[in-house]
């Protein structure tokens, strides 16, 4: 695609740059086109958003402003905003995120809180070992992590690519020395000596394959298949999982796991077969749709 050919003007200011971007976003179909000229934009004058309004009448240098061009055509190719300016919100954090991650989303919060209210403020007579199953870009371990030190951390992914952003992220924040990161297939390796978990909780991939060409081209073109995609029926992931995890979990201990908002009676039905758990309990989103699938070990 070619770059956006921006009009002639006399002086191209923030202003100008800023209105100019919404009315092609717009134009285009891009969703947020306002919010998303302003985050390219101070994303390429290295500035904070707020810096965009305290310096509106600022212009732009003919550099600066090939630069922006090229973060609107990589946009208007749909390419995710997140992956373009390497970084998302979470949990009011910043993460760094590349396409080799799945972008962290405002429902994962959810598992995030259902994790919190399960895990005390750790003393030494309560610490306990949280186990997360395809970290990605490490958001969900590194919150729990900062929101609740004195646990012991551990977090597994099948990419490699993925336990190196994690890592990164994690040393970003400070808890690099807290969590363990291991490269492995779901549990593939972890030994049998270890000690049981008392928390496993996991976003695994959930969609099923046949949907996944109906979804945006921001998710189908560029984050990774192997985060989004759950086999025939969407459920493949979460049934393993299922199957495996009371070997690695202490009694009375919690499975938690994101689900697709229309999965919650086929995932409590796979434990039901399972037999292994004695206390389901589905939890919503912050659209009241099923978000959390929460299993207590026997």
């Amino acid at each position: 695609m070619n770059q956006p050919a921006m009009p002639p003007a006399i002086e191209w200011n923030i202003q100008k740059v800023l209105e100019w971007t919404t009315t092609h976003f717009k134009s285009h179909q891009i969703d947020s086109p306002r919010i998303t000229a302003e985050v390219l934009l101070a994303h390429a004058l290295r500035f904070k958003r707020i810096d965009l309004y305290l310096r509106y009448d600022q212009p732009l240098s003919a550099g600066e402003l090939a630069a922006f061009k090229e973060l609107v055509r990589r946009r208007l190719r749909h390419e995710p905003v997140a992956y373009i300016t390497g970084q998302k919100e979470f949990w009011s954090l910043n993460f760094a995120v590349s396409p080799a991650v799945l972008i962290p989303r405002p429902d994962t919060e959810c598992l995030v809180e259902a994790a919190l209210a399960f895990l005390p403020k750790a003393e030494a007579s309560n610490s306990k070992r949280i186990l997360e199953l395809g970290t990605g870009s490490g958001a969900i371990i590194a919150v729990l992590a900062l929101e609740r030190p004195g646990h012991v951390f551990f977090a597994l992914e099948k990419s490699r690519a993925a336990i190196g952003q994690a890592q990164a992220n994690c040393i970003a924040l400070g808890v690099g020395d807290t969590i363990h990161l291991f490269c492995s297939d779901w549990f593939a390796a972890l030994k049998q000596s270890m000690r049981p978990f008392d928390l496993i909780l996991s976003n695994p991939p959930y969609i099923a394959r046949g949907d996944i060409s109906s979804l945006s081209p921001e998710i189908t073109d560029f984050e990774p298949r192997l985060a989004l995609d759950g086999d025939l029926d969407g459920l493949s992931a979460l049934r393993q999982i299922i199957y495996s995890a009371p070997q690695w979990l202490k009694p009375g201990g919690k499975l938690l796991l994101e689900i697709g908002f229309d999965q919650g009676p086929a995932v409590e039905e796979i434990a039901r077969q399972c037999r292994e758990y004695d206390q389901t309990a589905c939890l919503k989103d912050y659209g009241g749709r099923d978000r959390v699938m929460s299993l207590t070990r026997v």
